[in-house]
């Protein structure tokens, strides 16, 4: 596992002949779906004991019936009647709100799926790690937010942390543990987003829909919005600091354009181990369902003589300053960085409502930041509900830069 870059042992879906018992926090959301496709297509694998979804009580039931789930939990408590019905008669509990969410994380289970999107994501999960349970991880929150309160209770309860993200998982898959001595760096490849060849007067007037046109994945809105500035990269850098034990100065960015290669390790003998696959979340998903084994899944096969050539490039800091921003609210501490991610949410949502060109993304974020160190606003976090106060602190001063900038 990844946990202070220490492995451990934790029943998986290698680990017996028994069913894994796994649950699934974002069931309804692209890590969700995925990782439900995967229990479909071998259900003899796997026990679902809940799964969980934001709104969409139609969807989450239809997935808790296709997967023989146990229990289904809405957090929007005025979706219930829906599910309820929706579940009538299958043998499928269920429930609603974010205490039933919390209480969903915290039954004994075998390994949780977090793909909850958002801050949201942050209790229950953490819920889950103080169980030790075996958390396979795609909610950024946890690290961008609580890194070092959500690593310190892995350690604590002897929780397994397994990283769901394609670059993070990359690296895993070639991070030698017993030589981290000789590791001197790793590098996250982006692919650089639909901007990535723009001018900076293209990008100014870059409308939501071309910025939600990734050129490799099908993801969510923020989060494709996220890759087109590389914020999603500066994030993946604060994620990369907790999940493995280096400086902020060993982790890298490289723009990749064909997103083949996910992830590197440089070692000081030279040589640099390297994870490659096809752009599908379905291959790191399956390797944390199946850790340390394997399991098949449908994702297309490589053929390199096919692809004939794979690009790199060093990101532009002038059109992507995403990166700088992140790098220095990690330097900063806990609370920037649980800021950063706040303001970033609401500067996304601005732009896709048309509030925010594209360009003031960053520029407002840096300015929200800027506003919260001056008046001592990030002070450093101790626990869910610091986190959770600087989250709303900067979402408050977020939405005034926005107001100031239409009146």
């Amino acid at each position: 596992m990844v946990e202070n870059g220490r492995r451990q042992t934790a029943k998986t879906g290698g680990g017996s002949n028994a069913p894994l018992r796994l649950s699934v926090l974002g069931a309804s959301g692209s890590i969700g779906a995925s990782t439900l496709d995967l229990v479909a297509r071998e259900p003899d694998r796997f026990d679902i004991c809940t799964l969980t979804a934001n709104t969409n009580a139609e969807a989450l039931a239809a997935a808790a019936i296709m997967v023989r789930a146990d229990h289904a939990v809405v957090a929007d408590e005025s979706a219930y009647e829906c599910l309820k019905t929706a579940l009538s008669g299958t043998g499928i509990t269920c429930a609603a709100g974010p205490a039933a969410v919390a209480e969903a994380a915290s039954r004994p289970v075998d390994m949780l799926v977090a793909a909850i999107v958002g801050a949201a994501g942050l209790a229950p999960t953490l819920a889950a790690v103080r169980n030790g349970t075996t958390i396979a991880l795609a909610n950024k929150e946890c690290l961008v937010c609580a890194g070092d309160l959500f690593m310190s209770a892995a350690r604590a309860s002897g929780a397994t942390i397994l990283p769901v993200d394609s670059e993070h998982n990359a690296v895993f898959q070639v991070f030698e543990q017993g030589n981290l001595d000789q590791i001197e760096c790793l590098t996250l490849t982006a692919s650089g987003g639909p901007f990535r060849a723009y001018s900076l007067d293209e990008m100014r007037v870059a409308s939501p829909e071309a910025a939600l046109k990734h050129p490799n994945w099908s993801m969510g809105a923020r989060i494709s919005i996220d890759s087109a500035t590389m914020m999603n990269k500066g994030f993946e850098i604060i994620e990369a600091h907790h999940l493995f034990p280096l400086r902020q100065d060993q982790i890298e960015v490289l723009v990749h354009p064909q997103s083949v290669v996910h992830g590197m390790v440089q070692y000081s003998d030279g040589s640099v181990l390297a994870q490659l696959g096809a752009p599908d979340m379905r291959t790191p998903i399956s390797h944390c369902l199946a850790w340390p084994r394997r399991m098949r899944t449908p994702a297309t096969r490589l053929d390199l003589a096919a692809l004939a050539t794979l690009t790199f490039e060093a990101p532009d800091p002038v059109r992507f300053p995403a990166l700088r921003l992140a790098r220095a609210a990690m330097a900063a501490g806990a609370a920037a960085s649980a800021a950063l991610n706040a303001a970033d949410e609401v500067m996304v949502k601005a732009f896709l409502d048309r509030k925010l060109g594209f360009l003031g993304i960053a520029e407002t974020i840096e300015r929200v930041l800027a506003r919260m160190s001056a008046s001592g606003d990030l002070s450093e976090v101790r626990s869910i509900e610091e986190a959770m106060a600087v989250d709303s602190v900067a979402r408050r001063v977020s939405l005034e830069e926005i107001a100031g900038m239409t009146h």
